[in-house]
């Protein structure tokens, strides 16, 4: 893409046409050119605030990220969403079902929505991710919000993309309550506990709320209602309340962000399709060991 034409591209992403955006993230998220010449010349709004909700399935994200949006949105706030799905390790296809569970709002003129597969990350984040974020903070938006399932490694993973992050439980946890895992109550700067006129939810917000206080952190437990629109007000006077990174804690996160990066690029030459078939003619062998075989792939292909 002409110098010129790739300015006036970023432009077009600065000042919110959806078209371009759009067209920004396929690119990134293909790695199709000028991906890269475009990352290193978008101008990222600091004050763009990105929020990371995270959970597990059946938690009520997607309403919660609902009910959310169109309260923003109606005060006039442009809002992005870029909703991850989990990839099937087997045919390596998503859902990208958030577009279908997000319709009501599919048409706001304020609202941006994408969906991303995993592609195949361990976590729920894809290393696409971070790119895509990027693009989003050099558009024109108030707030972006990335929704990840939670399956482990994810909660973790969205800390090191998101401002603040939000995790979502349901009444129903209650009894693993004493087994969150304390990387959660590191990461997590706010717990929801969604489905809040379930049988048993004030009383799992208060045992939440108790845990938080014995391990001396400041995290706010909310209960909503996402379906019926109770608790979001609160909920959204806390997204938008400026937050202060500790700059030891930020400087950690950018690290990581970079060691993504250096990673995706090492191993961009490595196709996934390519690496399944040798593997199934690999495997037919009586002795096969993936060590040996990942040692002889990557003298080949390195």
């Amino acid at each position: 893409m002409l110098a010129i034409k790739l300015q006036e591209f970023i432009h077009n992403i600065s000042i919110g046409d959806f078209k371009t955006i759009a067209r920004a993230l396929t690119f990134v998220e293909n790695n199709i050119q000028p991906s890269e010449e475009l990352l290193k010349s978008l101008n990222y709004h600091s004050s763009t605030s990105v929020v990371g909700i995270t959970g597990p399935p059946g938690a009520g994200k997607s309403t919660l990220v609902n009910a959310i949006v169109s309260s923003l949105t109606s005060g006039g706030r442009k809002v992005a969403v870029l909703a991850v799905d989990p990839t099937s390790p087997f045919n390596l296809g998503s859902l990208l079902g958030d577009r279908i569970r997000m319709v009501k709002n599919f048409n706001n003129p304020n609202l941006f929505i994408r969906s991303l597969a995993t592609r195949g990350s361990l976590g729920g984040v894809s290393e696409k991710t971070l790119e895509m974020i990027d693009v989003l903070r050099a558009a024109n938006f108030d707030l972006i919000i990335v929704e990840t399932v939670g399956v482990g490694q994810s909660e973790i993973e969205i800390a090191g993309l998101a401002d603040k992050t939000i995790l979502v439980l349901v009444p129903e946890a209650g009894d693993e309550i004493q087994h969150i895992k304390s990387g959660l109550m590191e990461i997590a700067n706010a717990f929801v506990v969604n489905k809040a006129d379930r049988e048993g939810a004030d009383h799992f917000a208060n045992s939440l709320t108790k845990m938080v206080r014995e391990q001396h952190h400041k995290i706010p437990v909310f209960k909503t209602v996402a379906e019926k629109n109770e608790g979001i007000n609160d909920l959204i006077k806390w997204i938008e309340k400026p937050f202060e990174q500790n700059s030891d804690r930020k400087n950690i996160l950018i690290t990581q962000k970079a060691l993504k990066i250096i990673q995706q690029q090492k191993m961009a030459h490595i196709k996934t399709d390519i690496l399944y078939n040798a593997i199934v003619n690999a495997a037919k062998e009586p002795h096969f060991n993936v060590y040996r075989f990942v040692e002889e792939w990557l003298k080949v292909h390195n």
